[in-house]
Order: C-alpha cells, then structure tokens, then sequence
C-alpha cells in the first residue's frame, strides 16, 4: 500500500488513465471489426472505414496507447486484406 501522497495520487492517476486507455482500445477494435467487415460484403463505404482506422490507430500510437510498430502492422494488413 502506498504510503506517501504523492505515490497515492499517481495510483489514482494510472486508475484513471488505465480506465481512458481500454476504451481507446475498445473503441479501435470494433472500428477494424466493422472495417473487416465491410471488405468481406465488398461494400461501397470501406474507403472510408480505412480512413477511419488509420485515424484511430495513428491517434492511439501517438497518444502511446498502443506502439507505434503495432499500429504500422494492423494498417498493413488492414490494407492487404482490401487489395485480395
């Protein structure tokens, strides 16, 4: 247990931040869901799906929510999975 104020507040801050980060995550994984998604029914809107990933996942790496490699690999994909 923390002992001192300081080492308090920063658990209170990583709570929080933890909290911020899942949903950031959450938010992403049902974005490339739906993006999948579209390019398996070969549906018109999937141009800007991937606008919109690439948005969030540039938008997570840059905020270290998730590594910026790990970000590079899914767009790759995402984007190898639209050129089959």
């Amino acid at each position: 247990m923390a002992h001192t104020n300081q080492a308090k507040k920063r658990i209170r801050q990583a709570e929080k931040q933890r909290l911020h980060n899942r949903t950031v995550r959450s938010d992403l994984r049902t974005h490339i869901k739906s993006y999948r998604v579209a390019v398996a029914k070969k549906q018109d809107g999937a141009d800007k799906l991937m606008a919109a990933v690439e948005s969030k996942l540039d938008k997570a790496a840059k905020r270290n929510v998730i590594p910026t490699q790990r970000a590079n690999r899914i767009k790759s994909r995402l984007k190898k999975l639209a050129a089959k």
